[in-house]
């Protein structure tokens, strides 16, 4: 049996200048650190590469799985009736033409309050719903109206700036399809289509799914036992062919390669026998913690995670605890850029 992990055994000392505020000049250029999970030496597990390296890595006939979500334009910054500010972040639709929200202050989203977004649109709030969420509704204005001339691209909370017209193609990867998540799938954010390209040409095949990434991914684990974490709900959609290419890739005895934790999230909640997964739309509150067992990933693209997150704790399960903690130690020490607009991690 592993050790029963603590969320404290998930913290490690990041200096604040290693936290990307800004994508790197050119989307591509990031680095990569490679993580050999058969490496009996953890501390020797380790190897610095550029990301376009990643193309030599990945064998002709194995299978790469990209998360094609779009970023929402959900921030709304508002106005209380006094003239104080207010914000609300959209989560997803609710019944109707309702939606689950965030917001802040508690006290400006009381039911039956409004927000204004503009000169004569509106946002009320329609019932407080557990763990903070609201039920809200737009008045003057349609959601997507609203989302189109108010809305704000919303950046992960460690970005201390304002989101520039820039943000709105680099926080978005380039092969986003359909709107729905309240932050990027980062993993993703590195590649550009020459990338792509170069990866097919190789014999490499590609398949796209959709998870729409909460905002309880930026949630940090409170409790000290992981297991009793109160995990997001986020809604993902397998499409046939996506699910067709997995059934072809266990014939041909390839390797999938999910880019992201969301990916791994998704297929991991759809997992069948035989390292297939089940196609179609569902919703997922998994927990991957140390002990695992992954049933359909076999390789695993990343960016570096906040420390005491479940993200990192899913890439503790996936390459080993101690291996990935010192490979954390190895990024601080080599000044890897973290979270969103940061470097990437490889483990295989």
């Amino acid at each position: 049996m592993p050790p029963a992990y603590q969320t404290r055994d998930f913290a490690y000392e990041l200096p604040p200048g290693l936290i990307a505020q800004e994508p790197i000049a050119e989307r591509g250029e990031s680095r990569l650190l490679l993580v050999d999970r058969t490496a009996p030496d953890p501390a020797r597990a380790c190897t610095d590469l550029q990301f376009p390296d990643l193309v030599a890595l990945v064998p002709a006939g194995d299978l790469v799985v990209l998360n094609t979500t779009r970023v929402r334009h959900a921030r709304f910054l508002a106005t209380r009736p006094s003239g104080a500010p207010a914000e609300v972040l959209l989560i997803h639709p609710a019944q109707g033409a309702h939606w689950i929200a965030l917001g802040k202050p508690g006290s400006a989203l009381r039911p039956g309050k409004r927000v204004a977004i503009g000169p004569a649109a509106w946002i009320e709030t329609v019932a407080v719903l557990e763990e903070g969420y609201r039920e809200v509704r737009f008045v003057g204005i349609t959601a997507q109206e609203a989302m189109a001339v108010a809305g704000r691209l919303p950046l992960p909370p460690y970005i201390d700036r304002a989101p520039t017209p820039a943000d709105e193609t680099r926080y978005q990867t380039v092969f986003a399809e359909r709107e729905g998540s309240v932050a990027a799938p980062t993993a993703g954010l590195h590649f550009t289509p020459a990338l792509l390209a170069a990866l097919e040409a190789r014999g490499v095949e590609l398949a796209r799914i959709a998870l729409e990434v909460g905002p309880g991914t930026f949630k940090p684990v409170e409790v000290e036992d992981p297991a009793t974490h109160p995990m997001h709900r986020e809604v993902y959609d397998i499409p046939g062919p996506a699910a067709d290419a997995i059934r072809r890739l266990r014939t041909r005895g390839g390797k999938l390669w999910a880019v992201g934790t969301t990916v791994v999230r998704a297929l991991e909640s759809a997992a069948a026998d035989g390292g297939t997964v089940r196609a179609g739309r569902g919703d997922t509150r998994l927990l991957i913690t140390p002990g695992y067992d992954f049933r359909v990933v076999d390789r695993l693209l990343t960016n570096f995670h906040l420390p005491r997150s479940t993200l990192l704790m899913l890439v503790a399960a996936f390459g080993g605890y101690d291996r990935v903690m010192a490979a954390y130690r190895h990024a601080v020490d080599a000044r890897y850029r973290f979270y969103s607009y940061g470097d990437a991690m490889v483990l295989r």
